[in-house]
C-alpha cells in the first residue's frame, strides 16, 4: 500500500528500544536475519545491557547451541566464547548478568565480567560454583564498584569475607538472595556490614527464630524480606508484628522442624 511505512525504515532508537526487550536468543538467531535495519540495530549496547543467560540451552544438545552453531557456522560451541561475544557487544554498558544454574560456568568467565568490560554491573546472578570457586567471590567484589544486587544458590563457604568486601567497596549495595544455614555471625554480618539493605531472600534457609528476629530488628532501611520454606521457626504472632515495618514481608511454609524432626543444621558442612 502506498506510503504504508516498513519495519526497516523505523528510526534506529526507536527500533532499539523495542528490540532491547528481547532475549539473547533473539538478539543472536532472529532479529539479525530480518535485514541490515534490525541487524544493525540489534547489534547497539543498549540492547546488550541485560544479559540473562539462564534463559538459554547450552547444553551440547540443546537447541540454541545446535541452532548457534549452525547460523554461525561453528564446528564447537563454547559457553565462555558466548559470554565474550555478549558482552563485547554490551561496550561497558552490560548493567545485569544471569548465569545459568547448571552449565558449568568457570571462574573465568566470572573473572571477564569483573573486569573493566562490566562497569556497570548493578546486578549479578551466580551460578552453583565449587567450594574452591567459592573461596575466591570475595577477591571479585572489589571491581564490582556500582553493585546493587546479588544472588547466589546456597551460602558461599566465604560469606563473611564477601560481606566485608561488598561493605567496602560496593555503597549502593541493596539486595541479596541466598539459601543456607543461617548463624548468629551471618546475622551480625547482614546486619553491620550491609547498612543499606532494602531486598534480602532467604527461602529455603536453615533460619533459626533467634537469626531472624536479629534481622528484623538489625536492618532498618529494609523494605522487602522473603524467608518462605524456611527451616527454624513458625510465624507466629510475635514474628508478625516484628515484620509490621516491612513493606513486603513473606514467610508461607516455614515450620520449626522439617519433615524428619530435625530443627538443626547438623547437616550443613558451612
Amino acid at each position: 500500500m502506498a506510503g504504508t511505512r516498513r519495519w526497516e525504515d523505523m528510526e534506529m532508537d526507536c527500533l532499539v528500544a523495542i528490540l532491547q526487550r528481547l532475549g539473547l536468543q533473539d538478539l543472536t538467531l532472529s532479529v539479525p536475519l530480518v535485514c541490515r535495519s534490525w541487524r544493525k540495530a540489534s547489534l547497539h549496547p543498549l540492547c546488550w545491557r541485560v544479559l540473562n543467560l539462564r534463559d538459554l540451552d547450552f547444553m551440547p544438545w540443546g537447541g540454541f547451541t545446535k541452532s548457534f552453531m549452525a547460523e554461525y557456522r561453528l564446528q564447537r560451541f563454547f559457553f565462555s566464547g558466548f559470554l565474550k561475544l555478549a558482552v563485547a557487544r554490551g561496550n561497558r554498558s552490560v548493567e545485569e548478568i544471569m548465569f545459568p544454574l547448571l552449565f558449568g560456568t568457570s571462574m573465568q568467565d566470572l573473572v571477564l565480567v569483573s573486569d573493566d568490560r562490566c562497569p556497570r554491573l548493578r546486578k549479578l546472578v551466580l551460578p552453583n560454583l565449587s567450594p574452591a570457586d567459592e573461596a575466591d567471590i570475595p577477591k571479585l567484589v572489589g571491581k564490582w564498584k556500582d553493585l546493587e544486587q546479588l544472588e547466589m544458590e546456597s551460602k558461599p563457604s566465604s560469606f563473611l569475607e564477601m560481606l566485608s568486601e561488598i561493605n567496602l567497596h560496593c555503597k549502593k549495595f541493596s539486595g541479596l538472595k541466598m539459601c543456607g544455614s543461617i548463624k548468629k555471625e551471618d546475622t551480625l554480618a547482614i546486619v553491620n556490614l550491609l547498612p543499606k539493605l532494602k531486598f534480602l531472600c532467604l527461602s529455603k534457609s536453615y533460619l533459626p527464630r533467634e537469626q531472624l528476629m536479629g534481622i528484623l530488628s538489625g536492618c532498618k532501611e529494609l523494605q522487602r524480606l522473603t524467608v518462605s520454606d524456611c527451616i527454624g521457626f513458625e510465624a507466629d504472632e510475635e514474628v508478625k508484628k516484628r515484620g509490621l515495618g516491612i513493606k513486603s514481608f513473606k514467610h508461607e511454609g516455614c515450620k520449626l522442624f522439617d519433615d524428619f524432626d530435625y530443627n538443626s543444621d547438623e547437616c550443613d558442612p558451612l
